[in-house]
């Protein structure tokens, strides 16, 4: 499934997005955690479907297991 999630420095500057389309997985996390539900987004954004939404979270808990994290400075 997250085979879905593609990087191309020719769309959205790099960025992780949903299937070369010009949806980065943030964005969609984003919608998620304020509040859109699955079927609200698949509603809203009719080229995407429930399985690139569920890859956009396997990413996410993917990044999530990381040993490592360096803060970023202000």
């Amino acid at each position: 499934m997250i085979e879905q999630i593609t990087m191309d420095p020719a769309i959205c500057h790099g960025k992780p997005c949903i299937r070369g389309l010009r949806y980065p997985v943030e964005t969609v996390l984003e919608w998620l955690a304020g509040g859109m539900s699955i079927d609200d987004i698949l509603a809203n954004y009719e080229d995407l479907t429930r399985e690139d939404i569920l890859a956009a979270l396997a990413f996410a808990a993917r990044i999530a297991h990381t040993k490592h994290l360096v803060p970023l400075a202000a």
